[in-house]
């Protein structure tokens, strides 16, 4: 079966009975986490109970694909339900699952924890067809999902915020939930039990060096075209462990807002009209960049440089001879490039 995004929170605090193993996949990696844990935690109150819960390798599986089927038959010798773990799951993994589905023997949930699978992954299609499994699909949170999650995240720890400050959050935050909670919950201990409001300046000063201000860094220099700057921003994202995917899909979205309102401007719309339609709207110290930018860049080239970024994704996650990392800091520096010889022209 598969799983509404505005179902998959629910379902993983309380599963449906008939799904007997889950699938979750996606480019955020904090989310998929969260959610197998959630969903482990339906089942056995403590993760670290080794009679309850087992981990099995995605190695260990294709080397011995019968160890699936005995892992979910196993049998807890404290009693109970068990939960069986495995991580890393790629479509190479699908005959064994497929069996485990057909012929699913004993009590145990098992959680698959998948990076990114397209639409044509073979595993994903089995989980989403099955009535006795479930897919769950975790995106990368933005917009009114992101401010929700922010406002929930907040609230737990009786706080607020500003529109400035969650403007800033909303901009600054959602890569990864991993990194948004975490962030949060910095930011929560920062202020402490002495207010209960979060002030732009708060904000600021606790998420200042996170890792998406690390990536904003990258897309605003690189459609700049201020390669001595993206070299810098490209390394430091190298130094919070954000790989090369997730800083493409940062481009990505710069592009597509840069692309949303050129197109309005092209239209007859100022361009300080445009870009403040935006939602949600450009932090207000990236302004006179963004404004920069889009006197640069009209929708035709942003259209062809989103082209460019997707297909750059696309090799990265390929098994061909360049490495991610330098795919994407070649699809970037062509962009900072392509700006520098805009700027020749112009």
């Amino acid at each position: 079966m598969k799983i509404a995004a505005n179902r998959a929170d629910g379902f993983a605090a309380k599963p449906d009975p008939a799904a007997r193993a889950v699938l979750l996949f996606g480019p955020d990696a904090g989310l998929v986490r969260e959610r197998a844990d959630r969903l482990a935690r339906s089942v056995v109150e403590d993760l670290g109970d080794p009679f309850r819960v087992g981990d099995l390798a995605a190695a260990a599986i294709k080397d011995d694909p019968a160890r699936l089927a005995d892992e979910a038959a196993a049998l807890s010798m404290t009693g109970g339900r068990r939960v069986v773990r495995v991580r890393d799951a790629t479509d190479g993994l699908t005959d064994p699952f497929e069996h485990l589905l057909s012929h699913f023997v004993g009590e145990a949930l098992v959680i698959v924890e998948a990076g990114e699978l397209e639409s044509r992954s073979r595993l994903r299609k089995l989980f989403e067809a099955a009535d006795n499994a479930a897919a769950i699909a975790c995106y990368v949170e933005a917009g009114a999902e992101l401010q929700r999650f922010i406002q929930d995240t907040l609230r737990s720890h009786d706080l607020g915020a500003s529109d400035d400050a969650m403007e800033f959050l909303v901009e600054h935050l959602g890569v990864d939930r991993k990194v948004t909670r975490g962030e949060l919950e910095k930011l929560a201990l920062y202020i402490g039990a002495e207010s209960k409001r979060v002030t732009l300046d708060d904000a600021i000063a606790c998420v200042g060096d996170s890792a998406a201000l690390a990536l904003d860094d990258v897309a605003l220099s690189a459609f700049a075209g201020d390669g001595e700057t993206l070299a810098t921003a490209l390394a430091r994202a190298g130094s919070e462990a954000i790989n090369a995917v997730a800083v493409l899909r940062a481009a990505q979205r710069h592009a597509q807002r840069l692309h949303q309102a050129a197109a309005l401007v092209a239209g007859g719309m100022p361009a300080d009209t445009a870009m403040k339609s935006l939602r949600p709207p450009v932090f207000f110290k990236s302004t006179s960049a963004f404004q920069q930018q889009l006197r640069l860049w009209g929708p035709r080239r942003l259209a062809q440089i989103l082209e460019r970024l997707v297909d750059a994704e696309a090799r990265c996650k390929s098994t061909g001879i360049m490495p991610a990392d330098a795919v994407c800091g070649q699809a970037l520096m062509e962009i900072a490039l392509m700006v520098r010889a805009l700027g020749r022209r112009g």
